[in-house]
């Protein structure tokens, strides 16, 4: 393991490698919090907590993590960077499609049947921060056109309603519900097939009765969406590229 000063954690495997963890204190950590996300795995701690501690909570952890960090396929080769003016392709609804580059008066989306456009004016000094600007807000508008088509649908089935919808990334969750009845979903479920996405909005939903993973909650989900087992499945396999996916579109500012 790595010395009290040390921004890493070093954990040993059984296959005889090393995961390497960032520890990072908290001011209002209460406890240990391990957290694997596609840029790697992190430790969250209280100030103050011992090295040996954090050392010991990993190896408790080790298989657990060893498996997430799998998941994710972090030894993959990385995205390409998007570029202003390079042609690239996405994940958009579960398909393939392409992102080409246009000039115009002012910035906008165009989709077209092979994919869609991204319009900049020229010059423009923030043309990568706009074109990802763009890209955030033809995702979200994406995610809420499907949920308003389906909500009308399941709100009676629960006989309940969320508050409010936010979609923004998530780092590792693909959605939550808040203490004030908020459902939170995750940008990059705009990149999956659609009924990826319509699982996570019932699953959500689903807690608005029931707060936890209890059997009554998932006979709550089965009951309303038969095939969310077959959708979790797909999310594990194939989540972790798509959260990769829209952190290359959207998240990296590097130009």
């Amino acid at each position: 393991m790595a010395s009290e000063d040390s921004d890493w954690l070093e954990l040993p495997t059984a296959t005889g490698g090393t995961i390497r963890v960032l520890k990072a204190a908290h001011p209002r950590a209460r406890r240990l919090r391990l957290t694997v996300t596609s840029r790697g795995a992190r430790l969250t701690y209280p100030y103050g907590t011992h090295t040996a501690q954090m050392a010991a909570f990993l190896r408790h952890h080790a298989d657990w993590l060893e498996q997430k960090l799998e998941e994710f396929h972090l030894d993959a080769t990385p995205l390409p960077r998007l570029k202003v003016g390079v042609p690239t392709t996405f994940p958009f609804r579960g398909e393939d499609i392409a992102l080409d580059w246009a000039e115009g008066p002012y910035p906008r989306v165009e989709q077209h049947d092979d994919g869609i456009t991204l319009v900049i004016p020229r010059p423009h000094a923030r043309a990568l921060l706009l074109a990802r600007g763009l890209l955030a807000t033809h995702f979200e508008a994406q995610i809420r056109r499907d949920v308003s088509r389906w909500l009308p649908a399941y709100i009676p089935m629960i006989n309940a309603a969320p508050t409010a919808l936010k979609i923004r990334p998530l780092k590792s969750l693909w959605g939550s519900l808040d203490t004030r009845d908020r459902i939170n979903l995750d940008l990059a479920l705009a990149l999956a097939p659609p009924v990826a996405l319509r699982y996570v909005l019932v699953h959500e939903l689903c807690h608005l009765k029931v707060r936890n993973h209890s059997p009554r909650f998932w006979q709550w989900v089965e009951s309303i969406f038969p095939d969310w087992k077959e959708q979790r499945h797909w999310l594990r396999a194939h989540g972790s590229g798509l959260k990769m996916q829209l952190d290359r579109l959207v998240a990296d500012i590097a130009d």
